[in-house]
């Protein structure tokens, strides 16, 4: 099948997901301090999700804080959330003139009672856009989440509302925090680290897995559309055969 620039054809992607990796080494080499970095990645978001609109993908996830982040120091902890309130600010009417869906996964009770309320809205607020659904994974980690469904299973189950036996991998993934979000097609992480970090852990069983040497705050458009080119040329078998 033939391939236009920036469309994406066969195969089909859906759902891309990014785990956004070296702001801190983006502001370290240029001498500046590590709010830059993480400063300059939020412009880099606002462009990567321009570009999956333009490209017609449905699904966009980014790891934007682990639930092992609140090991950082605290003042670069509120420097992050002071930058998620910044962009929810700013993108607010963007994202509803284009049908931008806001969706949040992640153990949000960890946040301040500011942030939770201004995710709410947000979240309330572009509801029904239906052009692009944005993830953002906060105070995340794929194996709490698998604990936090495992946990509302066992309540389940002891309430006699669920039937144990009749558990399989499609039921299991409804009590995940996506559970009404397809699995990632493509997972790209950037900064030369090749490992997934304990992002989507179910959800990426089949992802094509995408590593690259740019820092996030230089990823573009172009690296973008390298990464796209790479999983046009793969071929997804999930366990099968080709024929």
């Amino acid at each position: 099948m033939s391939k236009l620039p920036g469309i994406i054809t066969d195969p089909p992607l859906e759902h891309l997901a990014i785990i956004m990796d070296g702001n801190g080494r983006w502001a370290k080499q240029r001498a500046l301090p590590r709010f830059a970095g993480h400063k300059q990645g939020v412009e880099t978001v606002t462009k990567i999700v321009d570009e999956c609109v333009h490209r017609g993908i449905r699904f966009l996830s980014l790891f934007a804080f682990s639930s092992e982040n609140w090991g950082r120091p605290r003042p670069e902890i509120d420097a992050l959330m002071g930058l998620l309130l910044q962009f929810l600010t700013s993108q607010r009417q963007k994202m509803l003139r284009e049908g931008i869906r806001l969706r949040v996964i992640g153990d949000t009770s960890r946040l301040s009672q500011s942030i939770q309320n201004a995710l709410a809205d947000a979240e309330k607020e572009t509801m029904f856009g239906e052009t692009l659904t944005l993830v953002l994974a906060l105070s995340y980690g794929g194996r709490d989440e698998i604990m936090r469904a495992a946990k509302q299973i066992a309540r389940e189950a002891l309430a006699g509302s669920l039937d144990i036996e009749q558990l399989d991998n499609r039921s299991f993934s409804r009590f995940l925090d996506t559970g009404d979000i397809p699995e990632p097609d493509l997972l790209i992480r950037t900064s030369g680290e090749m490992r997934i970090s304990n992002f989507l852990l179910w959800q990426a069983a089949y992802a094509e897995l995408y590593f690259t040497d740019v820092l996030w705050p230089d990823f573009s458009a172009e690296e973008l559309q390298k990464a796209l080119d790479e999983y046009a040329c793969r071929k997804r078998r999930f366990g099968l055969v080709d024929d």
